[in-house]
């Protein structure tokens, strides 16, 4: 239900009221229902809204790339184990994917500011006397 909605607030030309939404769907949803999804979807950071007289007008957070990127977050957030499920995942990327995530992640460390300490990583400066550090590679690869 949730994709449902957010679904229509992106064919909305604006930010959208429940109503809005409600009719949107079809009108078989009830209005208190239509409320508490878009309240749980505010909660995750996935819509934003605004008073609007006595009601609120909803707006997606993000496009629906934005929106699947977020779930990622969120379900390695959940994970104990991040590495783990980071190696799990990027061992099952296809190559084309995986070529991808590789000019991603070295166009944000060229991005990255370079410090005194020593190249510049997507974590932040390398730590002195790393042996990555002073090789010039980045450890995640």
């Amino acid at each position: 239900m949730e994709a449902q909605v957010l679904a229509a607030l992106h064919e909305a030309s604006g930010p959208a009221t429940a109503a809005w939404v409600q009719e949107r769907l079809g009108g078989d949803l009830a209005y208190t229902t239509v409320m508490t999804i878009l309240s749980r979807l505010h909660a995750k950071q996935a819509v934003t809204r605004e008073r609007s007289g006595r009601a609120y007008v909803w707006t997606p957070a993000a496009d629906e790339a934005g929106l699947a990127a977020l779930r990622m977050r969120r379900v390695l957030d959940g994970e104990p184990d991040r590495d783990a499920v980071l190696t799990s995942f990027v061992s099952a990327l296809s190559a084309h994917d995986e070529q991808v995530l590789r000019t991603l992640l070295d166009r944000a460390t060229a991005d990255a500011p370079a410090t005194a300490d020593g190249p510049a990583t997507a974590d932040g400066p390398a730590p002195v006397g790393d042996p990555a550090a002073e090789s010039g590679t980045d450890r995640r690869r």
